[in-house]
Parts: C-alpha cells; structure tokens; sequence
C-alpha cells in the first residue's frame, strides 16, 4: 500500500545559458494559448470579429498579471510591500494571488465589454470563464511543480513529500522534505477541470447562454465554493493568517460565492419565466 509520493521534480524545466524557463511560466503560457484558443471558438460562432477577438487575450494578460500581483502584495504581505513600493513591480521573484488575478480579470473585462466588443458584461464573462477555468488548471499544476501551496499533514496514502528548501535544494544542498501533506494543488487543478468541463457543456450543448449571468454563476460557485472549502486543509500562505477563523483566501472568496449565488437566482428565475434550461442540437 503506497504511504506518500516524495515529489522531487525540479521548477526548472529547462535552462540556456541565463534563461531558464520554469514550468510554472510555461504552464502560464499554456492556459492562456489555449484559453485564448477556446475563445476563438466561442466568438466566431457569435459572429464577432477576429479583431475583437485577438485584444480579448491582451486584455485578459494585462488584468491578469496586474491584479494577480497586485493582490498578493495588498492582500497577503502588505505590511512589507508598503514600506518599499517598488518592490511590487519585481513580480519575478513570485508572489501572485488567484483572488487578484480574478479581480484583474473581472475589470480587464468590464473594459473591454465597454471599449471593444460593446456587449453587456454578463454576455462576456458567461463566454469567458471556460478559457479562465482551464486556465486555473494549468496555474494550479505550476503551483504542483514549484512545491508550493499544498495542505496540512495527512496520512491519505496520496500525501505528498514537497521540498521546503527548493532553492538551496536546486543549487546542491540535500533536499529537506515536509511530511506527507494534503497535495492541494492537485484537488484544485481538479476542480477547475471539472468546473471546465461543466460550462463548456452548458455553452455548447444547452440553451443556457441565452439566460445572461446563469453560466458565469456557476462558474463562481463551482470555483470560489470550492475553494472556500479547500481552504481550511491548506496551510496559510502569509504568517498573519494562522490566528484568523477564516482565512484570506476564504475572505476574498465570499462576495464571490454571493455574487454566483445572485446571478443563479435571477437568471433561474428568468428559465422559469422562459422555456427552461434544455439540450440543444446546435
């Protein structure tokens, strides 16, 4: 019977000369290819044009990189950040936060909606969230691969051994492992792929992108519920938080859940209204 998986992939995937590329980088650069892709598929089946097309992906980059770092250094290290401004655009030295990140995205959006493509933001988001879904996926498996974010101690016979002195490790040092631990990555690259594969069922083959809000509240709830939950076997991201009832994560993920919950309600209501939530042959 397997005990625990003693995970000792290195962050660098490859390195040439100075430049190394990570895999949290290039699964980075996976989701957002492959989002932008999906995308692509979505709006040319609404008839948009390729130009409005292609800036969603430069939108979506810049509010995602922004408000990911952002986030993290307002929400979780203030009280560093704060003393030394500048310290908030080195964003290669890590710190990005998933809450930030869809908070960038949420105003990027809005933006665009107003500015490009001229659509009700409701519209946008409903056929945006498939690319931001599966982008999270890939996020999540870089987190995997740089030994980060994972649980509390367990003995599931699924725990993971991650390295805790990754960088002392990588320049020669032993590895000194953490007890087996939840590997929370994982659970959360799962659900974003089951929260993918949900909406974009329900985009492709129901009539629910008719009903403004009801694809983009299950997203959130599927998502920000999810992790809410989660959240109470992860061990906390900043020292702040080992005192709090709930943590910062949890906090954030709140008026999330809330806002899912008021676009499920009105957009249900509307399906009751209307001819329901069906199949469709398209």
């Amino acid at each position: 019977m397997l005990e625990f998986i003693t995970w000792t992939v290195n962050p660098d995937l490859i390195s040439l000369g100075p430049i190394t590329v990570r895999w949290y980088g290039l699964m980075w650069a996976i989701g957002f290819l492959i989002g932008f892709v999906i995308v692509q598929k979505i709006y040319n089946r609404e008839g948009i044009p390729e130009e409005q097309t292609e800036k969603i992906f430069l939108y979506m980059l810049i509010g995602t990189v922004i408000g990911a770092r952002l986030g993290h250094c307002f929400f979780y290290e203030f009280s560093e950040y704060s003393h030394n401004l500048l310290e908030v655009f080195c964003v290669w030295k890590g710190g990005l936060s998933s809450h930030g990140g869809a908070c960038g995205i949420f105003i990027a959006l809005w933006i665009y909606s107003k500015k490009v493509v001229k659509k009700n933001y409701l519209w946008v988001l409903d056929r945006i969230i498939m690319s931001v879904s599966f982008c999270g996926a890939c996020i999540r498996f870089g987190n995997l691969m740089n030994h980060e974010i994972y649980g509390h101690v367990t003995d599931v016979p699924w725990a993971f051994r991650f390295i805790t002195n990754i960088h002392s490790w990588q320049a020669g040092a032993s590895p000194i492992f953490s007890d087996p631990s939840h590997p929370t990555q994982i659970y959360e690259m799962i659900y974003c792929l089951i929260t993918f594969s949900v909406v974009m069922f329900l985009y492709w083959r129901t009539n629910a992108r008719k009903y403004e809000g009801f694809i983009y509240g299950i997203f959130l709830e599927f998502v920000f519920f999810t992790r809410f939950v989660l959240e109470f076997i992860k061990n906390s991201q900043v020292s702040f938080e080992e005192n709090m009832i709930l943590n910062m994560g949890q906090i954030l993920s709140i008026p999330l859940i809330l806002w899912g919950a008021y676009l499920l309600y009105h957009s249900i209501n509307e399906m009751r209204h209307g001819e329901g939530l069906k199949l469709t042959r398209e």
